[in-house]
């Protein structure tokens, strides 16, 4: 006994060795090449290329082009919008359900939506030749869409817990993820723009502009210029729709071939839970309660500041003729300070880096409604405006995976919960743009706002002054209020990375005692 005893425990030494062995031979599993970063970094920019092109130009097409009343329309993009933020959650609840594939458990829904999300993404763009069924198309198809394309950003997003087990590593491709996001902003905008800009009608005079001159003048420009009919600009629109479609599946093929799933080492096997029991986990876990509401109030202030900023330089500063360039600016200027606010954030923390991030823009907020009218002026402040969207762009992807690991620590026999974290950060994000959307209108239309009037009344330019400015300040500080109640900061999370390394190693422990206790008893079987 004394000797099989010896043996035992000499041949669970060895295997333990000979397994460090072939571990220590294998690269680093955690380790992504620049190459693997940018693969997972373009698979991101279907979701912002799409989204914009449907929030800048989805309305002016249903109401223009297609020709839906004003009240089907609203139905239309409402309804949409309502879908979607019911979808996410459910969408992010089968993921996590769903089984491993030889391809991983996200990249199957990635690879199964793409087809059908770019037909129904197309068709959103066509303009059916019958009068009758017009809303319940564009309805069915805006819908479906939403759907695929959450189908697709849901197991995406969560996509991050899974391409590397460091925490650098994840931040990293995170911060290549938001760099190529808002360069799909600024491509879905400009791509749309380009192609369907000839379609875009003249202001019509209004008040003191509205005499008979004014209008004798404007009549014969219209009359000496090139007339464009109705079925150009529904062709212009289709062609613009199949460009965004090509990219679409190209960045889908991308992502899908240069970036790699794997297992999370991390996580131990659960039992499924129910939805609802999924949802009671997640929002009960304190600090992504916490990190969720505190940017579901400051990403409202920037989508304030983003959705009424164009119409704030037409009408308020008067620059008809140079807002797409400030706009330009401001992505532009996202685009090339993301990667100064990844080295911030790995240098000062993240928790400062938001703090710092979201109040930069405070001051010139500020001056913005306070200064007259200078074009100079205005490129600056969109410079910094930028500055600061690139912040909220990047932040709450890069500390979404360290709430993950909080919830790994505090609940280890709890796992495999990451889409669902995701799914419902996505909501939000989704609730917040819709509140933005719904506050804006509302507020222009009480202030008597005239569709493409050539000016707008001074309780319009109130109106606009207050949603670009005071708005987005005040929600800034309830933000930050709540952040300072955000308890994971650097030393937190760089304990609970060494208490999932540790759990880890028992974990692999624990599979190494198993296997060799039954490879000798199949020895003793035998």
């Amino acid at each position: 006994m004394a000797k099989g005893e010896g043996e035992g425990q000499y041949s669970n030494a060895s295997l333990l060795h000979e397994s460090a062995a072939v571990q220590s031979k294998r690269p680093a599993k955690g380790h992504l090449s620049v190459c693997n970063k940018l693969c997972y970094a373009i698979g991101g920019a279907p979701y912002q290329i799409t989204g914009c092109a449907l929030g800048f130009f989805l309305q002016i097409y249903l109401l223009d082009v297609a020709l839906l009343d004003p009240f089907y329309a609203s139905i239309i993009l409402f309804g949409g919008r309502a879908w979607d933020a019911i979808t996410d959650p459910t969408v992010g609840f089968l993921v996590s359900r769903s089984p491993w594939s030889r391809f991983g458990r996200m990249m199957p829904w990635i690879a199964l939506s793409t087809p059908f999300a770019v037909v129904c993404y197309f068709l959103i763009w066509y303009v059916p030749p019958f009068d009758q069924g017009k809303v319940i198309w564009y309805l069915l198809f805006y819908c479906l869409f939403q759907t695929l394309q959450t189908c697709f950003h849901v197991p995406y997003s969560a996509l991050t817990m899974f391409i590397s087990s460091e925490q650098k590593e994840r931040d990293s491709a995170t911060a290549y993820r938001m760099t190529v996001e808002v360069l799909g902003t600024v491509i879905g905008t400009g791509i749309q723009g380009q192609i369907v800009g000839l379609a875009t009608a003249p202001c019509v005079p209004v008040g003191d502009d509205l005499n008979f001159t004014s209008q004798l003048f404007e009549l014969k420009a219209n009359s000496s210029q090139p007339q464009i009919s109705l079925d150009d600009t529904r062709h212009a629109y289709m062609i613009a729709s199949g460009v965004i479609c090509a990219i679409y599946i190209l960045c889908a093929i991308t992502l899908f071939c240069g970036v790699k799933e794997h297992k999370d080492s991390n996580s131990v096997q659960t039992e499924p839970m129910s939805f609802f029991q999924g949802i009671r986990l997640v929002m009960g876990h304190g600090p992504y309660a916490k990190l969720v509401m505190g940017f579901l109030f400051t990403s409202l202030a920037f989508m304030l500041l983003e959705g009424n900023f164009a119409l704030f330089c037409c009408y308020t500063l008067g620059f008809r003729d140079h807002f797409q360039n400030v706009l330009l600016v401001v992505m532009l200027s996202a685009t090339l300070t993301i990667p100064f606010w990844q080295w911030f954030l790995t240098r000062f923390g993240k928790k400062t880096a938001v703090f710092v991030g979201t109040t930069s823009v405070t001051p010139f907020l500020i001056a913005m409604v306070l200064m007259e009218s200078n074009l100079i002026v205005a490129y600056v402040i969109s410079f910094a405006a930028g500055v600061s969207i690139a912040a909220a762009f990047l932040l709450p992807w890069s500390m979404l995976p360290d709430v993950v690991d909080d919830f790994k620590v505090q609940n280890p026999t709890s796992q495999g919960h990451e889409a669902i974290f995701y799914s419902f950060y996505v909501f939000f994000t989704k609730f917040a743009s819709g509140v933005s959307l719904g506050v804006s209108t509302l507020s222009l239309d009480f202030a008597g706002y005239v569709t493409r009037g050539c000016t707008q009344p001074a309780e319009v330019d109130v109106t606009l002054k207050i949603l670009v400015s005071a708005a987005p300040i005040f929600l800034i500080i309830i933000g930050l209020i709540i952040f300072i109640t955000y308890p994971i900061n650097e030393q937190k999370r760089q304990g609970n990375r060494k208490l999932l390394k540790e759990l880890l190693r028992d974990q692999g422990l624990n599979e190494s005692d198993s296997e060799t206790d039954s490879s000798e008893t199949d020895r003793s079987v035998v």
